[in-house]
């Protein structure tokens, strides 16, 4: 076990590196106030910290996590607990994350991008909106449609066929690779619904930095160009076929993925790639797709643990003078 789990050094480093005091503040405001009436609490942030432990070292489920705290004095002390405390087991994880709610864990990560915004590391002027597909921890009811066990997921599309769960929508700063802002719905939910509220989430919380949005075709809509125009912000979303067919010098792209229009257009639309990038590290080093949750509140929240841990990566990468470690999760988690 302890051989499984050596090198924890640069985990150290990253939290000595982070500024966890915000992420303390509004923690402490789902519990009742230190001194109180009532058994205590335990450490808020200890089990923040083992939450993002878990999935920066890929830890497949909360049982598997509690049998490493038990056995591995070094993991224990990476997550703050004591050795006279018990570690966290699966029960007291899942209640800390219900007590906290998504909402809490979007103000705390709303707040790292600012923070990120603030000492100018995102550029966010060219901004790249997609979605991707979580499979749902549940078989498919009778009705084809549902979850048996998660009557909250719903069956869409799921890359080139169909799945039962949900979709992640987010957007994501093209130059830095950091995600902004996110949506999760049911995997049926369509796409363009969600673009425009996620757009204004983001232009918010970046105070209109925005100068240029790209995005795949199944983003292409009206509403949506002329909510950008509003904002001054210039769009690369390519027309389907079935859309203005026979019109020259508009954005399109081929079933082949050849980019066809105004060489502009085809620069910024060029950028999107780099969200089927953010969805990859998600999906490859920090578990977003295994997880054993339930119902949409439940699976927002692991969603926010991932999209933090890699936050927190860059963030570490920025105050430690490493840029170049911003995109590399395996550096901080190994």
């Amino acid at each position: 076990m302890r051989k499984v789990l050596s090198g924890f050094e640069a985990l150290f480093k990253l939290f000595e590196a982070l500024d966890l005091g915000f992420v303390e503040r509004v923690l402490s405001q789902a519990y009742r106030p230190v001194g109180s009436v009532g058994r205590p609490h335990r450490d808020l942030l200890s089990m923040f910290k083992a939450e993002l432990v878990k999935r920066l070292k890929a830890v497949e489920s909360y049982r598997e996590f509690h049998r490493l705290l038990e056995v591995d004095e070094v993991l224990r002390s990476l997550c703050g607990i004591k050795r006279d405390v018990k570690p966290f087991d699966r029960s007291t994880l899942t209640r800390f994350r219900q007590r906290v709610g998504p909402e809490r864990f979007q103000r705390i990560m709303s707040h790292v991008v600012k923070q990120l915004d603030s000492v100018a590391v995102l550029d966010a002027g060219v901004l790249a909106l997609d979605a991707t597909f979580i499979k749902a921890h549940s078989r498919r009811n009778m009705d084809n449609r549902t979850g048996y066990s998660d009557p909250e997921s719903r069956v869409g599309r799921a890359y080139r066929t169909y799945g039962l769960g949900y979709k992640l929508h987010m957007a994501v700063d093209t130059a830095s690779g950091a995600p902004l802002t996110f949506l999760v719905a049911p995997a049926n939910t369509n796409e363009k619904r969600l673009s425009i509220p996620l757009l204004k989430a983001t232009i918010k919380i970046t105070d209109t930095s925005i100068r240029q949005l790209a995005a795949d075709s199944q983003y292409s809509s009206n509403s949506l160009r002329e909510t950008a125009e509003r904002y001054r912000i210039e769009t690369a979303i390519p027309y389907p076929a079935n859309q203005k067919p026979g019109k020259r010098n508009i954005l399109r792209v081929t079933s082949d993925f050849k980019t066809h229009g105004p060489q502009r257009l085809k620069r910024i639309y060029r950028k999107r790639s780099i969200i089927e990038l953010v969805f990859a590290w998600l999906k490859e080093h920090l578990n977003l797709n295994n997880h054993k949750v339930r119902g949409l509140e439940r699976v927002t929240i692991h969603i926010s643990y991932c999209l933090l841990c890699l936050l927190y990566t860059i963030e570490a990468s920025h105050n430690t003078n490493q840029p170049l470690k911003s995109r590399s999760i395996t550096y901080w988690a190994n």
